[in-house]
Parts: structure tokens; sequence; C-alpha cells
């Protein structure tokens, strides 16, 4: 898109002028370092859970049987610890979540990412200096923490910052760190392989660079207009929202966020707000985006890519080599969805993947059925690169489609008053189910084998179906009219638009029916 100015109309005739300034840009890349960070944390376990040096220090019972002949392919990495190293980030970061909730509304945006990075840091030194399991399992908690306030504070500040006709691209910045921090983890992790026997230590310690640079990015970016006027710095929110929109007629957005605002102090319960019926339809999209994400089978792929590859019959190198080509091929779509998630829409990019995601895993399933047994990976090379290829496709559609829309859509439907708290239930559902697939995948691969991608087709399905009936398009609508023009329009969720308190917020005017709140 051109760097000229445009507007946004508003229905009631209203404009709001917005250039895409250079300051929108580098705040936007800044803050989307959490995202750099969160990758590189996703990307890096399984590369170091394949390493024999790492399982060989605090894992030698998996070690043992990932060269015992006897063991079956799909039972080798088995193991609740080895799981648990893994999944405890998510954990922690669904703890955290919910103090990054309190932090984001009363401290700001800025300051939540600038304890987030903090976390990291720490976080980081705990597991590049590891001596036992506990060590390092403290690390990931560190790590995880700053996980939960990262994605609590980043997608927010990336909605809130950027003007509403190029929102979902700028939003899409998060998700294609986490994308550029699983490539780069697999790289590294390539590389540490062949260093002898402290590589692994290397690996976890390179975290220490996206973590630095999300605390500097936090440190050197101003806050959101929105966190400034919801805190009552209401000059401070203007003059804020003049620079980054390049304009000096800022009056009917900011009159809109003003009293957005308004409304939003006079909730003094956000978490019981949520519940409310008006609320339902955004709540029951979000939770339900963040389930149907983690079921498509994209973290478990991404987590254990080596493992995955070596259970197949690939040899460390090569499988290392995989991931590396797989989180390459990440990388490259998601730019396929900032290009064209504001021109295509959200909801065509969702129908389009769950098609693709679903003909890949089946073809996958098939494979490995008929080629990889308990005692057999007979994956001649033909087929090997047949499933390389199928992995991809795989990635390369959630990439564009359920990696950033899962992320974007919550973040662009909630109303003000209760944007932090769906926010924190958006992250604490991701970073649940993302334990639960964690924790759970290597015992589901030992038990199911070739099975377990027909179990994650088949949730595909599901998904893609409730994306076709329930799930509006918010492409190119202002977030603050949301109810008017997409709730209330829609099929099913109009019904829950007609409780008597709800709020009307328009072009700079706002009405509470009754008098309530």
């Amino acid at each position: 898109m051109p760097a000229g100015g445009f507007s946004v109309s508003a229905p009631s005739g209203t404009e709001f002028e917005a250039k895409i300034t250079p300051i929108v840009i580098i705040s936007c890349i800044m803050a989307a370092t959490g995202g750099l960070m969160f990758g590189y944390d996703v990307g890096i376990s399984g590369g170091v859970t394949s390493m024999d040096d790492f399982l060989g220090e605090f894992f030698p019972t998996v070690l043992r049987k990932k060269h015992e002949d006897k063991e079956s392919n799909y039972c080798k990495y088995d193991n609740q610890g080895l799981q648990l190293f893994t999944s405890s980030l998510y954990l922690a970061g669904l703890t955290a979540t919910f103090v990054a909730s309190y932090t984001t509304r009363n401290l700001g945006r800025r300051l939540t990412m600038l304890i987030a990075g903090v976390f990291f840091i720490v976080g980081v030194i705990f597991n590049g200096a590891a001596k036992n399991l506990a060590m390092l399992i403290v690390g990931r908690i560190l790590l995880g923490c700053g996980v939960g306030f990262a994605n609590q504070a980043v997608p927010l500040f990336l909605s809130e910052i950027a003007p509403t006709r190029i929102r979902g691209g700028l939003n899409i910045l998060f998700q294609l760190n986490v994308t550029i921090g699983i490539l780069f983890a697999n790289l590294v992790n390539y590389g540490t392989a062949k260093i002898h026997p402290w590589g692994w230590r290397l690996s976890l310690s390179l975290a220490g660079i996206p973590a630095v640079l999300l605390t500097l990015g936090a440190l050197f970016v101003t806050d959101t207009p929105n966190s400034l006027i919801e805190r009552g710095r209401l000059d401070e929110g203007k003059a804020v929202l003049k620079r980054i929109r390049g304009t000096d007629n800022v009056e009917p957005e900011f009159n809109e966020i003003v009293e957005a605002s308004r409304i939003a102090q006079e909730v003094k319960h956000p978490f019981r707000n949520l519940l409310q019926r008006r609320n339902r339809p955004q709540l029951v999209i979000a939770v339900l985006l963040q389930i149907f994400q983690q079921f498509t089978g994209i973290n478990a792929i991404m987590f254990y890519a080596p493992v995955l590859f070596n259970t197949l019959g690939f040899k460390s190198d090569a499988s290392l080599y995989s991931a590396v080509i797989t989180g390459a091929v990440n990388v490259l779509s998601t730019l396929v969805s900032v290009y064209s998630v504001d021109r295509v829409g959200r909801r065509m990019l969702l129908l389009e993947a769950g098609v693709q995601m679903f003909l890949s895993q089946v073809a996958i399933a098939v494979v490995l059925g008929i080629k990889v047994t308990d005692h057999s990976d007979d994956l001649s090379r033909g087929w090997a690169i047949m499933v390389v290829v199928m992995v991809c496709t795989f990635v390369s559609s959630f990439a564009w489609s359920w990696g950033p829309l899962g992320w974007l859509i919550p973040s662009e439907t909630f109303p003000l008053e209760t944007r932090s708290a769906g926010q924190s239930v958006t992250v604490c559902i991701n970073l649940l189910f993302t334990f639960v697939i964690a924790q759970a995948f290597l015992s589901m691969l030992c038990h199911l084998k070739y099975a377990i991608f027909v179990f994650f087709s088949a949730w595909v399905v599901v998904m893609s179906l409730f994306v076709l009936f329930f799930l509006p398009e918010t492409k190119n609508v202002p977030i603050e009219e949301m109810t008017e023009r997409v709730w209330k329009q829609h099929w099913f969720w109009k019904r829950f638009m007609d409780d008597d308190n709800h709020h009307i917020v328009g072009a700079g005017k706002i009405t509470a029916n009754n008098g309530n709140v």
C-alpha cells in the first residue's frame, strides 16, 4: 500500500483521516519482536530435545530408547518429563496472562511488553546455564511468564496503533515474527547440533537476542492512544493520536475513543462483563478460534518437527534440515497473509486453508500407514520427500490462515470495556490448549501412530464448518463499530445484540440505553 494518506469511513459519514506514518510502522515492527521471542521458544525445544548431548544430560532414559532397535519407531520419545520441558512454558504463560490483563489495562500496553522482555532475559539465563532439570524447568517457566505478558499486550498494541485499513496486515507482523523466530530456531539447531557437548546450551542462550530486542523496543515505543485515554491521560493520548495518524484532524476518532473509554471505566468487573449476553459472540468466537488453532496440529509439528522426522526414519541432520525447510515455508506463507488479509478477507483465507490442511494431513496419514510401522521405517527417498512436501503444504496453509487470524480476529472484535479481559481469555485458552498438545503429542504419536494425522484432519473439518456458518467478516471495519456493522448484521449472532444494556458506539457519540452500564 502506498504511503500517502487515506480516510476510513464511518457509517454515519464521519471520516477518520489516517496516514501510514513511519512511527506506526516502526512501533509495530518493534512491538512484534514479542512474536520473534515466542516463535524462537516454540522452535528451539524440538531441535534441542532431539540432540543426544541434551538427552544424555537431562533425559538418559530417552537417549537409551532412541538408540534401541526393539523400541517402536513411534514411541522412542514418549516421556512425560521430556514433554514437560516443552509444555511447562505454556502452563506458566497461562498463569501469567491473568496478571498481564491487569498490567495491560492499568499500566499500559508498553509497560506490559517491557515486563515480558525482562522475564524473557532472566529465563534465557537460567536455561543457558542449566545444571540440572529443575533449573531447566525454572528457565522455561520464566520464559512462559514472558510469553503470557507479550501475547497479552502485543496483539492489542498492534490493533490499536494501526489505521483501520491496514490493521490486519500490521497485526499479522506479530505472527510473521513468530514464524521468523521458529525458522531462526531451526537454523540455530541445525548448526549447534554439530557442536559437542554444549551445542544445546548455545541454542537455548541465543533466545537472548529477541529478548533484548523486545526489551529495547518496549523502552522506545509510545503507548497507544486507547491505553493512554483509558488511564485518563487525554492530552497525551490526543498528541500521540496526531503523531501516529500524521494529521491534526483526529477529533472524530479521538472522541470515539474517549467515549468508549468512558464506558470502559464504568465497567468495574471486566471479566464479569465479558459474560454478559451482548459480549457472548466475541467470547465464543475468541475461545473457539484458540481451541481450533491448536487442534489443527500445527504446534505438534512445530514443537517436535525434528523429533517427528527422526521418528519417520530421517537421520539427525536430515530431520533438522527438514525442520528448517518447514520453518522457511512458514515464514513465506505468513507474508501471503500480510498481503491478502485486508484484501480477500479473513473468512476466505480460513476456508481455503481448511481444504488444503485436510488434504495434506490425510495424505501424510496414508503414506505413514503404508510405509512406517513400529519397527520398519521403509521411507525411500521419494516417499520421504513427499512427506516433507505434504508437511510444508499443511504448514503453508496454516501460516496464512489460522496462525495469524487466530490472534487477529479476537483482538479486533472485543469492545474497549472488555478488550483487556477478552485478550486475557484468548491468550489463556490458547496457552492452555498449547500446553495440552505439547504435553500429550509424543504419547499420542506412540498410541495412535499414523492415525494422529487423521485425528487432526477431522478437527480441520469441524473448524472449517464453524467458519462457514458462524464467523462474520471483519475486514476494514473500525474496531469501535463492530457491534453495529458486524454482530447486528449476522444471521446467528444478532439475537445476542438485543440486550437492553448495550451501547451504541458511533462516530464520536455513544448512548447507553436505560442509563445502565
